[in-house]
């Protein structure tokens, strides 16, 4: 029986700790935390909040929700357990990419580098 009962969420969770483990990079400690408390306490971020706190080709983790209002002006990688149509455009178009966790843990498996925006 999975511990959460959403099987995708259960899945990420296991592997942000497994990460955390093997690299022992807190991020993905902390990122676990957020993700496993109740629904109205994972962040929700907007682009727009995103564009103002990191810099160009930053490397940024969401443990929650991107949301689209706002613009972003530069090329960043964000990683995120969900984002609204809206925001992934808006992530691309500005030539950055927008990951799921786990695809996110594959490209940064040490966790350097990686900056944990809404936590």
């Amino acid at each position: 029986m999975s511990k959460i009962g959403n099987p995708v969420l259960d899945s990420t969770l296991s592997a942000l700790k497994r990460a955390s483990k093997s690299s022992g990079a807190a991020v993905w400690l902390d990122a676990s935390r957020y993700l496993s408390g109740s629904r109205s306490r994972k962040p929700t971020v907007n682009v727009g909040k995103i564009d103002r706190v990191a810099g160009k080709d930053s490397v940024i983790l969401v443990p929650g929700k991107v949301l689209g209002s706002g613009a972003l002006s530069h090329p960043i990688v964000v990683g995120a357990y969900s984002y609204t149509a809206t925001a992934r455009k808006k992530i691309v178009e500005a030539g950055g990419e927008a990951l799921t966790i786990p695809k996110f843990l594959e490209r940064f498996p040490s966790g350097a580098g990686v900056t944990l925006i809404g936590g």
